[in-house]
């Protein structure tokens, strides 16, 4: 009877969700996702759970490209599918609100895979991190401070090896990865150019990233000129977001030993039948260094990252723009501007700010 009397004393919340509504081939649409009522969340951590386990209250969430790959059937990648009728899951910033894991208590702000929903039960608390509050924004640590940071500083030193100097193209560049890139690039004295779809984000990535210049895609009817145009001499480094005709007007013009980033290819994200290369010989000739990555295989690299980065952001060096949407039933609609360029920097969701 204790235990009864203890259980209903527990407080509950109402818990909204978004689940894929089923598998999907092409690009997302907003009602490939629902929002539902998920019930009211006992407070705390189930007595029944397998093992130690945290109780989250979701505070912000990533919204990321790789994320599309997981709403087919039987994705083949680094991370399995959504299961339809199932919650999403992202990465997030949240606050503990229960514990029976002894590295984490009540009140902790951690990082980390979590769902699309308001409170979440990490059944994997080893994978969270902690988030020590700072000066720095919150919200960062899911992209200047997280992945899309990390991702854009081990792709851009390890993959690209950078010389003082040398000629430096960045596609997608005011996104969530491509900002950083370029910036980095400029304080290792490199000549920085971008690409982005809008006149906006253009004169973005020139007046408030730094890049030496930047054009807009777009208007550009034949990139292999245009890339001739920005880089007389060039390409030397490529970090590649986009794929499709942009990175075959990039092989033509890169010069010898030149290396090429693959961290995404946004472009094909919604084709059934991708968009083939036609210039891939070029590496033969030019001898140039073509690498593909995720940002998991740098981890030994993420405290230095974390200082790094850090560091720049309080002496002005780096400087981060967020596109945040403001409530979870605006989390579809915020996921499926990613894939046309809506979104202006890093996209994120705020779920609550408790």
């Amino acid at each position: 009877m204790e235990q009864a009397k203890t259980a209903a004393e527990v407080p509950t919340a109402t818990n909204r969700k978004v689940v894929l509504r089923e598998y999907i081939t092409r690009a997302p649409r907003e009602d490939d996702m629902l929002l539902v009522d998920g019930g009211a969340v006992p407070l705390r951590v189930p007595d029944g759970a397998a093992g130690p386990a945290v109780l989250v209250k979701n505070l912000y969430l990533s919204c990321d490209p790789y994320m599309r790959g997981r709403m087919r059937d039987n994705h083949s990648s680094y991370i399995p599918s959504f299961k339809p009728g199932s919650v999403i899951e992202g990465l997030g910033l949240a606050r503990v609100v229960d514990s029976t894991h002894p590295g984490f208590s009540a009140g902790d702000i951690v990082s980390g895979m979590t769902g699309w929903e308001e409170y979440s039960l990490i059944e994997k608390p080893e994978q969270l991190n902690k988030i020590q509050q700072s000066d720095i924004p919150l919200s960062y640590h899911l992209g200047l401070l997280g992945m899309p940071g990390f991702t854009a500083y081990a792709g851009f030193y390890e993959l690209c090896s950078p010389k003082k100097g040398e000629f430096v193209f960045v596609s997608a560049a005011s996104g969530a990865v491509g900002q950083i890139v370029g910036q980095l690039a400029k304080l290792h004295g490199c000549y920085v150019v971008g690409s982005a779809g809008t006149n906006q984000k253009v004169e973005l990535l020139k007046d408030k990233f730094g890049f030496d210049t930047a054009f807009n895609y777009k208007e550009e009817p034949d990139l292999t000129a245009a890339l001739k145009r920005y880089f007389p001499k060039g390409v030397d480094i490529y970090f590649e977001n986009v794929g499709g005709s942009m990175l075959d007007a990039v092989l033509v013009n890169m010069r010898k030993h030149g290396r090429i980033a693959v961290c995404g290819m946004v472009s094909q994200h919604g084709m059934t039948d991708p968009v083939g290369i036609h210039n891939l010989f070029c590496l033969v000739p030019k001898r140039i260094k073509m690498q593909g990555f995720i940002q998991s295989d740098f981890l030994d690299l993420f405290p230095q990252f974390l200082d790094d980065m850090a560091k720049h952001y309080r002496n002005g060096k780096i400087v981060y723009v967020e596109d945040m949407s403001v409530g979870l039933e605006n989390a579809p609609s915020a996921f499926v501007g990613l894939f046309s360029g809506k979104n202006i920097g890093k996209q994120v969701v705020c779920v609550s700010q408790e």
